[in-house]
């Protein structure tokens, strides 16, 4: 079985975010950058088809040079080989493109990527690679099982889960309980050292156009100041909810 892990390069959610060039650009001044946490609990399962079912895993990420510490972090965790699409992942789609070529030329059985990255939160890109390459996708998926052609994957539903079964070729949109957070695996010297010797392939982009653009951000408001009333000043309580802050 062949495996491709998407792997998306976001800020750490310590890092303290700032814009530039009058709030039109993410400032990556001081950020520091992880592999994305939904991609990561992704990669752990697919370690795990690597060393109980023989599989092949490699991670594939769309981006610049700069992106290539977090590829190689993925390879020191246990992937074969690394693919950097080079070009800047602009918006879902154009993002979508880039994968799903890479999907198309490798042949690959399993397609693994987070249901959404932390940074933008667009939860597009598994599913648009799924309708791109004509396969089967099912998304907030919190248990992923493979014999033969045939999987079983259980789902994240409103007010419960849901058990599928579906052949591949496929795409999973993960999340935490696909793994759980203690079975993610830090990377020791040896898997570093291996990691450096690994194959990381930088491929050139597909010629297509983003279909949409950041056009400025914004910060959110800060938090206002916190009036502390007495637990026994009932009245006073409801006097401010109604004339001050009017919510009732």
């Amino acid at each position: 079985m062949k495996i491709l892990v998407c792997i998306s390069h976001v800020p750490d959610t310590t890092s303290k975010i700032n814009f530039s060039e009058g709030d039109t650009k993410f400032d990556t001044n001081g950020v520091q950058f992880v592999i994305n946490p939904n991609d990561e609990f992704g990669l752990t399962r697919a370690m795990w088809f690597k060393e109980k079912q023989g599989a092949t895993v490699d991670v594939v990420n769309v981006g610049g040079p700069e992106t290539e510490p977090t590829l190689r972090k993925a390879l020191a965790i246990g992937a074969d080989t690394a693919i950097r699409v080079d070009t800047p992942a602009t918006d879902g789609i154009y993002v979508a493109k880039q994968l799903a070529k890479v999907v198309q030329d490798g042949n690959y059985d399993l397609v693994i990527a987070g249901r959404e990255s932390i940074d933008y939160n667009g939860g597009m890109v598994p599913g648009m690679i799924a309708a791109l390459i004509g396969a089967n996708f099912v998304n907030t998926c919190i248990n992923l099982e493979v014999e033969g052609n045939e999987a079983t994957v259980i789902r994240e539903i409103d007010g419960g889960k849901e058990t599928l079964k579906a052949s591949l070729p496929l795409v999973i949109g993960g999340q935490k309980g696909i793994v759980q957070e203690s079975d993610l695996r830090i990377p020791n010297m040896r898997g570093i050292m291996q990691a450096r010797k690994k194959p990381l392939n930088v491929i050139q982009p597909v010629e297509t156009n983003p279909e949409t653009e950041a056009v400025k951000f914004e910060k959110p408001a800060p938090k206002g100041n916190i009036k502390m009333i007495d637990s026994d000043n009932l009245d006073e309580l409801i006097n401010l909810l109604h004339n001050e802050a009017k919510v009732i």
